[in-house]
């Protein structure tokens, strides 16, 4: 039996496996509460304190002393792993459209069947496998993608018909269904006793284990957490954990320094049913139906399936405590919908009876992914919640890559896409979330197409010149809460028809796009890119530069006025950022990084740069709405509008000057356009915005200037093979692997961040190597387009993946960029790759599980007519940073 709700039992198993932990802890619940035994005291001091003792916190503790660190203490307001931990289906599977989350997935299922072995705790762990189902062909590409992410990774499954569904799962009605996925290691366990089983390894490692004990508070001094206060006392420590689920928010904000984590609670339902005449098989496979937005699975012969319905009820749990948070009410009205689906999936339960609706709250983030790493604001305060429904499967995998950030400074796989600072503070309004999360929650179900965007939270953070924009047909995404304009639709165009277009197809804002392409190559746009962080950084005396020299990589001792492309790398070599430097006097500089770097990059800062009153960062990003006027005209434009010439004897490439458009001054202009086209990047002080817009528009008039998008902007630097952050580049990506060794200054004696990693490479070679691709038998019209993280095959083997992709209008064929690596055939071992690797091969990438040919390149096409002129386009178009 999984035992679910067999609580007392994991009890009873769990402490008798482990008597001394019973020794060490508060006491256990007795059955009256006035004979409650005197609690054993907390310490007066720990290195670590952790907060919840759910599936997330005895995995982090379990980590943290695998690792060899001592003094933990863990603390559990009500009894562990009573929380979502009790309530949680227990399905562990790795289907799963983030990488990272597939690799998390991956570990938690190695680690969970080797448990009971390691700890004596029964965990329920039962290898089922699970079918995901699909009733539609576009619902089945999504599962061909995801299918083909794990193939390669090393995870059996495989794409199955209809009727082998029957066979694996005979009360399963097949007669809509156009395939599935099958995932045979896929795994059925009791979360709670996972929990336990932690708890007793961990505990036996020495970790102290507390329940019944709150925490109030969490005390920071000079930006640092020094303690925690409880309703039992103090513990004074260098870390804290926030692992309180769906009380992360409030625990956040209970300290001197708030700590944003964005997350909210939603009821959560599923049904239980008495066991069947014919109980099920235990080793019966768990049903993934997303259409029908629900899931199927065994439990104690009978059934427990529960779904994510397109109404979801948000929960507040504001002075709630965990007893009450048990006792929520069933809503047979409101499961109603899922429970129709259930029965038309599986028609035979008609006369089954059930024997109770369980409402467990699970809590959602605004991106669906969940939430971890170190705050921005606090040194030693490390979070991880918010796990969107998936925390048995995430709980292992989770948990390690904390530990290791804890222990090493970072962990060992690149975990941006769940770092707590992707978040700014907007996304922590408690309406915000609201909505959010009632989006977010139907979402889990919904088609996942390219370049979906939300549709709650938004038009929080806009341009001045949104209403404008948007008066002329702007279509817009967001990014980190900044409306961005996609593409503008001309007049004429059905408007409702563009927006439900999604597709994995041939988009239909194709020609739209092309046009504005068309338009950046012959005469000029303008593109909206206000969002960029923008930071400025001086001193009064030599500071700024001293301090700078050491954190980029790049040369910033430049003369006044010019512009250096640079990284911010880790001790590691790795993009901790990519940006522009501007020299804007001998003591002052002026930095431009991508939008969603804005709580990274000054956290990373802040904590490097030296306290020094004479050094100052200013956050100027709402300061400057930035035009990006691209195209072969845009010298005539400006020239017209500033009486100045602006040719490049007069304005060189990398350059940047303060100049007056039209009636307006102190407009940054910088020779510089993120696509490797000709033009400037305007960066106008936010009064003038408006003014200045108009002028360039109705003196561009005549050059046949209009306005772009990023749509647009993608495909011209994809095709140019510019990198940027966060998707081409990571915090494990060095400049040795992208080509970008020009941009480092390794031969000028000055020490940096990550230069002996770099001298390491130089010296050895780099491991991976960024490659751009042109795909070749591939129809536009046709076939499925690529997207991002589609397998690389040379000569038949896995190599890599791709990282970002797009249609080159003037190739006329997609262009794909991605990393080659070099797997030893026989052991897997990682070897060196060398241009004669990358060149030397037959390559294809794999598009929902089809091959297409593809021809690999270290350069952008325009080298194949002279090298030297590749020189000078990478040194005048800098890199696009989305």
């Amino acid at each position: 039996a999984v035992g679910m709700f067999l609580r007392l039992l994991s009890d009873v198993r769990w402490r008798a496996a482990n008597p001394k932990w019973r020794r060490t802890t508060c006491c256990r619940r007795s059955t009256s509460s006035t004979e409650e035994p005197h609690p054993i005291s907390l310490p007066a001091q720990a290195h670590v304190v952790i907060c919840g003792g759910g599936i997330m916190g005895t995995s982090v503790a379990y980590h943290l002393s695998k690792m060899g660190w001592k003094d933990i203490v863990l603390l559990e307001q009500g009894r562990l792993a009573a929380g979502t931990t009790r309530f949680c289906a227990g399905i562990v599977s790795t289907a799963r459209h983030v990488s990272i989350e597939l690799k998390m997935a991956d570990y938690s299922n190695k680690l969970y069947q080797q448990l009971e072995q390691e700890t004596g705790v029964n965990t329920g762990y039962t290898k089922t496998g699970s079918i995901s189902l699909a009733q539609t062909q576009d619902r089945l590409i999504s599962l061909k993608r995801i299918a083909s992410s794990l193939n390669v990774m090393g995870i059996p499954c495989e794409i199955i018909t209809p009727k082998q569904v029957a066979q694996l799962h005979p009360l399963i009605n097949i007669h809509d269904l156009v395939g599935a996925m099958y995932v045979p290691e896929d795994a059925l366990v009791s979360s709670a006793s996972v929990s336990l089983a932690l708890a007793t390894a961990a505990s036996r490692n020495g970790v102290q284990i507390h329940e019944r004990t709150s925490v109030s508070h969490v005390s920071i001094q000079k930006g640092r957490v020094t303690g925690v206060e409880t309703d039992r006392g103090q513990i004074q420590c260098q870390y804290f954990v926030n692992c309180a689920g769906q009380w992360a928010y409030e625990l956040g904000h209970s300290g001197e320094e708030p700590v944003n984590i964005p997350l909210h609670a939603c009821e959560h339902f599923y049904l239980l049913t008495h066991p069947l005449k014919e109980p099920l098989a235990s080793n019966l496979p768990t049903i993934v139906d997303p259409d029908g937005r629900i899931y199927i699975r065994n439990w104690q012969g009978g059934i427990l399936s529960g779904g994510f319905e397109k109404n979801p009820k948000p929960l507040f749990t504001e002075g709630r405590n965990q007893l009450e948070i048990q006792n929520l009410q069933e809503d047979w009205d409101h499961f109603e919908p899922l429970l129709s689906a259930l029965l038309r999936r599986m028609p035979d339960l008609e006369a089954l009876q059930i024997m109770q609706l369980v409402n467990c709250p699970e809590s959602f983030t605004p991106d669906m992914r969940c939430i971890m790493g170190e705050s921005p604001t606090v040194r030693g305060y490390f979070v991880l919640a918010g796990m969107n429904s998936a925390g048995i499967s995430y709980g292992g995998g989770a948990g390690k890559y904390l530990a290791e950030w804890m222990v090493n400074g970072y962990p060992s796989e690149n975990v941006w896409s769940l770092d707590l600072k992707r978040f700014g503070a907007l996304q922590s309004s408690r309406t915000f979330l609201r909505h959010r999360v009632m989006e977010v929650m139907p979402l889990m179900c919904d088609l996942k197409v390219p370049r979906w965007d939300f549709q709650t939270g938004r038009q929080l953070r806009t341009s001045p010149l949104y209403d404008r924009l948007d008066a002329q047909g702007a279509r817009w995404m967001e990014k980190h809460g900044f409306e961005r304009v996609k593409y503008f639709v001309p007049p004429g165009k059905d408007l409702l028809d563009l927006d439900q277009s999604k597709t994995f197809y041939k988009p239909d804002w194709f020609d739209i796009v092309g046009s504005e392409v068309k338009c950046c190559k012959e005469a000029v746009c303008v593109i909206d890119m206000s969002s960029f962080t923008k930071f400025e950084i001086s001193s009064t005396g030599d500071q700024a530069l001293e301090s700078l020299q050491y954190l980029f990589s790049n040369d910033l001792d430049v003369p006044v006025g010019h512009v250096v492309h640079t990284g911010m790398l880790n001790e590691k070599g790795g993009y901790e950022n990519d940006c522009s430097i501007a020299r804007l006097s001998k003591r002052s500089f002026f930095m431009i990084s991508p939008t969603d770097q804005q709580v990274h990059c000054w956290a990373w800062l802040k904590n490097r740069l030296p306290d020094d009153s004479n050094l100052t960062m200013e956050d100027v990003t709402w300061k400057y709405t930035a035009l990006n006027l691209i195209g072969p005209r845009a010298v005539d434009v400006l020239s017209e509008l500033s009486y100045a010439p602006m040719t490049p004897q007069h304005f060189p490439s990398l350059f940047c000057k303060e100049m007056s458009v039209g009636y307006a001054n102190g407009i940054r202009v910088m020779s510089i356009t993120h696509t490797g086209e000709p033009g400037f990047m305007l960066y106008i002080p936010i009064e003038y915005a408006l003014h200045v817009y108009n002028e360039v528009m109705n003196m561009g008039q005549k050059y046949g200037i209009r306005n772009a998008g990023y749509y647009a902007l993608r495909s011209l630097r994809i095709e140019k093979f510019f990198a940027f952050w966060g998707q081409d580049l990571d915090a494990f990506t060095t400049p040795m692997e992208c080509g970008r060794e020009f941009q480092v200054k390794l031969e000028k004696g000055m020490q940096f961040v990550g230069q002996e990693a770099l001298l390491e490479q130089k010296q050895k070679g780099v491991y991976k190597r960024f490659t751009m691709f042109i795909l070749e038998d591939h129809d536009t019209d046709t076939d499925l387009w690529p997207w991002w993280g589609e397998p690389i095959f040379r000569n038949g083997r896995y190599v890599g993946k791709t990282t970002s992709s797009a249609y080159s209008y003037s190739l006329e064929r997609h262009v794909c960029l991605g990393f080659v690596h070099h797997f030893d055939e026989k052991t897997g071992e990682e070897l060196v790759v060398t241009t004669d690797f990358i060149n030397q091969g037959e390559y294809e990438i794999s598009i929902g599980g089809q091959r297409f040919q593809a021809k690999a390149k270290l350069y952008p096409f325009s080298s194949l007519f002279t090298h030297r002129r590749r020189k000078d386009e990478v040194e005048l178009s800098g890199y696009q940073r989305e």
